[in-house]
């Protein structure tokens, strides 16, 4: 059953269109990637299915609710996190202090909301439990800005997922990643796969074939393909746009 669901989708910029009848799907439970060149309208795409862009026609559903042209904080509220291609973290806050201010326990405080997250026991350990699942548990005490760039980009998604979602999209997770960074960015998203829906926009075709279950090929702001690595490693569309050439 489709969790989130995007319906003949159109958005154009002045006289350019960049996203015509885009319809996508993505299962509760499964990790679906969406591919495609740059300029492509990946990104597009997902600033209108998160809300940063309203589409000039289509429907965005989550959840089975009608969520077209909802603000990105009003989308987030109902369960839906986004990390970016650049990312947005507190560099002069702690690791822990950035994944605890984004728990929903500390958001409704207000006033000084750090200072009281550190007095509650069960916040500290939901933070910390976070932390963990993304292998950053040994550096809570950490500058966010002492940490190297991957594990910046780890510390983006637990920010993420501090946010307590239902689906979470990640858009470029392997930009300006070496081998090894991606190679650990891979075993996270791996180990969360199945603990929630996750949608990932990517460019590194060798990464997302590796983890997704079904893949959409977006190109010239069309989905011109949508199948599991499999079944587009072969797919002439695929091949014709130089996005299937893989090892």
């Amino acid at each position: 059953m489709a969790l989130f669901e995007a319906h003949d989708l159109h958005l154009r910029f002045g006289d350019r269109v960049v996203l015509e009848n885009v319809s996508l799907a993505f299962e509760a439970g499964k990790l679906s990637g969406i591919m495609g060149p740059n300029g492509a309208g990946k990104t597009t795409c997902f600033n209108v299915l998160t809300g940063r862009y309203k589409p000039d026609r289509g429907r965005v559903l989550f959840d089975g609710r009608d969520i077209t042209g909802r603000s990105p904080q009003a989308i987030a509220r109902l369960g839906v996190a986004r990390s970016f291609q650049l990312m947005t973290l507190f560099d002069e806050f702690t690791v822990f202090e950035n994944v605890a201010i984004a728990l929903p326990a500390t958001r409704v405080r207000g006033g000084d909301a750090l200072s009281q997250a550190y007095a509650d026991p069960a916040l500290v350990a939901d933070a910390l439990d976070i932390l963990d699942k993304v292998g950053l548990a040994d550096r809570a005490d950490d500058e966010a800005k002492s940490l190297s760039y991957g594990a910046r980009r780890a510390l983006e998604i637990a920010v993420a997922l501090a946010c307590q979602p239902k689906l979470l999209f990640l858009d470029e997770p392997t930009a300006g990643l070496g081998s090894d960074g991606r190679a650990r960015l891979a075993d996270l998203v791996r180990k969360l796969k199945g603990l929630l829906t996750i949608v990932i926009i990517e460019h590194d075709m060798q990464f997302l074939f590796s983890l997704a279950d079904e893949i959409s090929v977006i190109h010239w702001g069309q989905v011109i393909a949508r199948g599991t690595p499999a079944e587009l490693k072969g797919n002439p569309w695929v091949e014709a746009s130089n996005l299937g050439r893989l090892n």
